[in-house]
């Protein structure tokens, strides 16, 4: 795989398609607006505007043509989406730049509307994965891919807009390197590295709390699962704090950088790929670097719960009794339900020490989410009613698609009654709403009397494609709270900020 540079422009830019390919992509209504005219400067001298406008008004709904030797090509996207989609097809469209884009430099034109210009970018950025250790000749190549809009309702692309694409681009593609990272590599010491870096970009010094430490002030769950590992556990906090702010949001990430099962040990095929339960923690990484480089306007903290389920001598057991930064006592009965545990002390942290008013954990939790969602949908669950309403919305907006999961613990966290503790860490009927009750554990923590909103995402299913980290999260945190942001793009596809005091 080629190392690849990739760039937005507000501004057109030229070159012959014998050296740099070009393709172009839009729904058959946005090319019944645009003309030759629209791409001369990237076609000439080898595609004439004749054959250039009869293959676009030939081009019917889901279609493609070569219109010049693979280095012009032009793609449609499906016309209509159902309701629980994003209106401008973003899988689709990340489909067809991986099918036809030329080989070597070139450029993506893009035919949109103003509003869909974000999904479309951030779609095109899931494309070119950073991370790999491949030796041949063709993987230590570099090629540049140019990104271009070509708006058909009047509102042009800016400088500014051009800028938060370029942010976020990198913050998803950062996201999914680090998913996509073994943890040989990314291990909890090197992951802390990865936040020290974005908090030196921004300006922040972040808060580290790792090992032994974690134990003394009563981090039970997070010590717990990590202190078999050689690289230790750690709780790592990233906070922007502007002076005019009225609010205060924490985003909450596991970040299991490898999950063994611990004892309760996963079999041959089920732990390939575990280096993708640090996917939670990656998104909102990336998401609240891109957020703060557009000029977040609200308290703003990324809460990072890091730890390896390893198996050794100091492993976590089965009937062992933990208690947790909310006082509560858990007795595990699987330590393979260990990214519960983690978040469990990260959002009460987020609660007491950083009095957050809306707390959202993003994870990779339960394997019954892609079951109960699917592939493309993540899971969500919360107690407030306008924050489903909002994220279900940002979801289709920004191409990180969610569905509601059912949010109703006088039914579900019955499951985890103990006789000798507060409560078990994984239920007794695995066919009673398991994606739900994996995310009531973690609410229970935060206390189910919290009077602030409080957003469970869980994304096992979507972190990946084809065996890649898609770096799901990060489009829909920016859009989420896209209205604290300062930027005009993000405002574009946001919807209204639930209250404080919305249910």
């Amino acid at each position: 795989m080629a190392e690849v540079l990739l760039e937005f422009s507000f501004e057109k830019t030229s070159s012959d398609p014998k050296e740099r390919g070009c393709l172009i992509i839009g729904s058959v209504l946005n090319f019944s607006m645009v003309t030759y005219d629209n791409f001369a400067e990237k076609l000439q001298p080898s595609v004439d505007s004749k054959t250039f406008n009869l293959v676009l008004r030939s081009l019917s709904e889901s279609d493609s043509c070569n219109i010049w030797l693979n280095q012009v090509v032009a793609c449609s996207l499906p016309s209509n989406a159902s309701r629980h989609n994003s209106p401008c097809h973003p899988h689709v469209l990340k489909s067809l730049v991986k099918s036809y884009l030329p080989a070597g430099n070139a450029v993506i034109v893009v035919v949109c509307e103003k509003k869909d210009v974000f999904a479309s970018g951030c779609a095109i950025a899931r494309c070119f994965p950073l991370f790999s250790l491949k030796t041949n000749s063709s993987a230590k190549q570099s090629k540049k891919i140019t990104v271009e809009f070509v708006t058909t309702d009047g509102q042009q692309v800016t400088d500014d807009d051009i800028k938060c694409l370029t942010s976020t681009a990198e913050s998803i593609r950062l996201a999914a390197k680090i998913v996509d990272i073994p943890c040989n590599i990314m291990h909890t010491d090197n992951f802390l590295e990865e936040i020290r870096k974005v908090g030196k970009e921004l300006g922040i010094e972040p808060t580290i709390i790792q090992g032994e430490e974690l134990r003394e002030r009563g981090f039970g769950g997070i010590y717990g699962v990590g202190k078999a590992a050689i690289h230790q556990p750690a709780l790592a906090i990233l906070s922007h704090t502007p002076k005019d702010a009225t609010r205060t949001f924490a985003w909450v990430g596991k970040g299991i950088v490898y999950d063994t099962g611990g004892l309760s040990i996963k079999g041959k095929t089920a732990m390939p790929g575990m280096k993708r339960d640090c996917g939670g923690a990656a998104a909102i990484l990336g998401a609240f670097r891109a957020a703060v480089k557009q000029g977040f306007r609200e308290n703003l903290h990324g809460v990072f719960c890091l730890a390896e389920n390893a198996v050794g001598p100091n492993s976590t057991r089965p009937d062992d009794i933990h208690t947790f930064y909310s006082g509560k006592t858990v007795e595990i009965n699987n330590t393979d339900a260990e990214g519960r545990l983690v978040l469990a002390d990260g959002v009460y942290y987020a609660r007491k020490d950083l009095k957050a008013d809306v707390v959202l954990d993003m994870a990779t939790l339960t394997g019954a989410q892609g079951i109960a969602t699917g592939r493309y949908h993540g899971g969500l669950l919360t107690n407030k009613e306008s924050w489903e309403i909002a994220a279900v919305q940002a979801g289709r907006k920004s191409g990180d698609l969610l569905h509601p999961l059912p949010y109703c613990p006088e039914l579900h966290f019955c499951e985890f009654s103990s006789v000798v503790a507060d409560m078990k860490n994984s239920v007794k009927n695995r066919d009673n709403a398991q994606s739900s009750c994996a995310g009531l554990f973690i609410g229970a923590h935060l206390g189910f009397d919290y009077p602030g909103a409080w957003i469970h995402v869980d994304m096992a299913s979507p972190v990946e494609s084809g065996e890649r980290a898609t770096g799901y999260g990060v489009a829909l945190l920016l859009t989420l709270f896209g209205q604290s942001s300062s930027n005009s793009l993000l405002k574009i596809v946001a919807s209204s900020l639930p209250a404080k005091d919305a249910d």
